[in-house]
């Protein structure tokens, strides 16, 4: 996996409580938990950017994606100040890093993230978090077409609903060029930067 000097490249998270154990939990969100935090922390060391992009909805769900409006009636999925739009325990947002609130599946979509990024001379993304047919692809689609140097999708610090659908999306990413490390091997390739 090719990665440059550490202020090159941006750690995107966010796993909001909502998605880990509250209304709309992911199958197999709770396992990847350590995982992420363990990624944040080596990124933290090696001087990486860490972005967390999370969702926040309005809580009269007016911004919300029409297709979702009737359900977010009843759930109120990602409320913004609500308790499930809070980082799951162990994730703490710290001075230095960079919080980004969206309201679609991409992190890109209406929101200052590319501007952000370029700004920062930010070229490879590394991305962790659910849901990986939703957030997880759409934002590494939109990446891609950006042309962002390297973008990277750490395998175990992301989840989706299935180990089919997971499997399904990990292919399709990875025949656009996104690279798939597992966090023990992106954990080994970034550490040596600071060696």
């Amino acid at each position: 996996m090719a990665l440059e000097d550490g202020g090159s490249k941006w750690k995107n998270v966010a796993l909001l409580k909502d998605f880990i154990s509250g209304s709309v939990k992911v199958k197999g969100g709770e396992t990847i938990v350590p995982n992420v935090i363990k990624a944040v922390q080596v990124a933290r060391k090696c001087g990486i950017h860490v972005v967390w992009v999370v969702r926040e909805i309005d809580p009269l769900g007016r911004d919300v994606e029409l297709f979702r409006r009737h359900f977010y009636d009843k759930t109120k999925v990602a409320s913004k100040g609500s308790v499930g739009a809070e980082l799951v325990d162990g994730l703490i947002i710290e001075e230095n890093d960079y919080k980004l609130v969206k309201t679609r599946f991409s992190a890109f979509l209406n929101t200052h993230l590319h501007s952000y990024l370029h700004t920062n001379g930010i070229t490879d993304l590394v991305i962790t978090g659910v849901q990986t047919p939703n957030c997880i692809r759409q934002t590494v689609f939109d990446a891609v077409s950006l042309d962002y140097k390297h973008v990277s999708v750490i395998t175990d610090a992301t989840a989706a609903a299935t180990p089919d659908v997971y499997s399904a999306n990990i292919f399709d990413m990875k025949n656009i060029g996104v690279m798939t490390p597992t966090l023990e091997e992106w954990c080994q390739s970034t550490e040596k930067f600071i060696s």
